[in-house]
């Protein structure tokens, strides 16, 4: 079955009305015929069906077994995290979006979790920090901002032989791109906000499993610590799925147009897009990506100044100044003051986040239209 008719039909009816929308069930909590006797559901915490729907979408889409919706996808994170005690230790990847890195070193360090970033473009790096204490392998591919790609398949063995458990931030490629799972990653999670929301209009965060004992684990995580999605942003990301993969197709198609673009201008010293021959890992972006290489684009100006940066993202007319990726809008941001202001500047500039560094969530609109947006904007820097 195509992807596309399969995710359409994996929306479920409403078994009670026909309704074609699952419908939002804007409850606190559930009448019960006796203690403890119910239809399965007591406390909107512990469950509730719409967000029972979402969850069931999103691990047939990632193949996995089970889904967990959180209210943010640094709860997601959160949750993941919440699986280790003190004294592990995490193997992550050294651009890591910045809000994972200031909840990594701000806040688990200081309870034990030891952290090791290295560059995960070589899987050998990796293998040279896995040891006894290593419990998790983060990984992100492609990465938040400078679009590197790693071997998940590879790196999961690795990780797997040493006893640690593979995660992968699968939010840049969406389901439509990438199956972490299918791979040999343990974990793939989701900031739901970003692509398969796609209309920048909610907040929320996704985990799928495929493994039992995790699953377990992850669902009393959900409930004790209570950071779930609400009814209402979970019918929005359902929403949202119906049309990812046409939103997916149309940005990734749009992202190799400005990529070569880019690639072109005199004003540009480097383009990180896993779709350029050039990018280091590009052959293993094409595969396991299934030749869909995302609608984010990062670039450096030749004038390399925070400066020149400042001038360009504040010039553009499409692209719209703001935090965030993957609405429909066209985005663009300047990762050093903004999504990645939290990270030491000496870290940022180690892991290629350099100070002219800029991010592109490339939209739905016309090819032409975007290029010919930012073509207008470097006569301002």
């Amino acid at each position: 079955m195509n992807k596309s008719t399969r995710i359409i039909h994996s929306i479920p009816v409403d078994e009670l009305t026909g309704s074609i929308s699952v419908p939002i069930y804007q409850t606190a909590t559930y009448v019960q015929e006796a203690p403890g006797v119910n239809k399965g559901y007591d406390y909107a915490r512990t469950n509730n069906p719409t967000r029972a729907a979402l969850e069931k979408i999103i691990a047939e889409l990632e193949g996995g077994t089970h889904g967990f919706a959180f209210a943010t996808g640094l709860a997601a994170i959160d949750a993941i995290l919440k699986t280790l005690k003190s004294g592990d230790e995490i193997v992550a990847v050294d651009d890591i979006y910045g809000g994972a890195y200031r909840l990594f070193t701000h806040i688990y360090q200081k309870f034990g979790i030891g952290i090791h970033y290295v560059d995960t473009t070589d899987a050998s790096n990796v293998a040279a920090y896995l040891n006894k204490n290593t419990k998790l392998v983060w990984l992100e591919s492609p990465t938040n901002p400078t679009l590197k790609i790693s071997d998940i398949k590879t790196i999961s063995d690795l990780a797997h032989k040493a006893g640690a458990l593979v995660v992968i931030d699968n939010t840049f490629a969406t389901p439509i791109a990438q199956n972490p799972l299918e791979l040999g990653a343990d974990y793939v999670m989701h900031s739901g906000t970003k692509y398969l929301g796609g209309h920048s209009d909610l907040l929320a965060g996704l985990v799928v499993v495929k493994d039992e004992k995790l699953a377990e684990e992850l669902k009393f995580i959900q409930n004790s610590s209570g950071g779930v999605l609400g009814p209402q942003d979970c019918f929005l990301v359902i929403r949202g799925i119906e049309t990812v993969a046409l939103r997916v197709e149309r940005q990734c198609e749009n992202a190799v147009k400005v990529a070569d673009f880019l690639a072109s201008h005199p004003d540009v010293d480097h383009v990180n897009f896993p779709g350029l021959k050039s990018h280091k890992n590009h052959e293993i972006a094409k595969a396991q990506q299934n030749g869909l290489f995302g609608g984010m684009i990062s670039f450096s100006l030749k004038n390399d100044t925070e400066e020149a940066a400042l001038a360009f993202v504040t010039s553009t007319k499409y692209f719209k100044l703001a935090e965030s990726l993957g609405g429909v809008k066209s985005l663009l941001c300047h990762p050093s003051q903004m999504t990645h202001k939290s990270v030491p500047r000496e870290k940022r500039l180690a892991s290629g986040i350099n100070d002219s560094l800029i991010r592109l969530s490339v939209g739905i609109e016309a090819a032409e239209d975007l290029i010919s947006d930012l073509d207008q904007a470097f006569g301002k820097v």
